[in-house]
């Protein structure tokens, strides 16, 4: 019943900025790393950006000093500044999570958000 929901999505021109968002909900007990991916058209999907539970974020270099990730208990948020048509792509919310204190930690994706830039 866990569900990771991504938001803020869109179509928007070469330079311009949006924030995606991601909501997990349904039973929890704890999360552990919270990531967004992406997959441009013919691609292998690939990691943008990653948070733990201690608050260490890492950003992949081919969006460093644009992209920011940031995080607050179940939602994981990504600013994305100074966009450009590269950037265009599917992007997905991952978490690492456990539903109980006695279950183990297991993978879920979200169902993705397109992002589209324009030159």
């Amino acid at each position: 019943q866990v569900q990771l929901v991504e938001s803020g999505g869109g179509l928007v021109q070469a330079g311009g900025s949006l924030r995606l968002s991601c909501a997990a909900s349904g039973k929890i007990f704890t999360i552990g790393t919270m990531e967004w991916h992406r997959q441009a058209p013919g691609k292998d999907r690939e990691l943008v950006a990653t948070s733990t539970s201690r608050g260490t974020t890492r950003t992949a270099d081919f969006v460093r000093g644009r992209f920011t990730i940031s995080r607050a208990e179940n939602t994981v948020h990504l600013q994305m500044n100074d966009l450009k048509p590269e950037d265009t792509g599917v992007y997905y919310c991952f978490a690492d999570l456990k539903e109980s204190w006695g279950s183990t930690y297991q993978n879920y994706w979200g169902q993705g958000t397109q992002v589209t830039v324009s030159s």
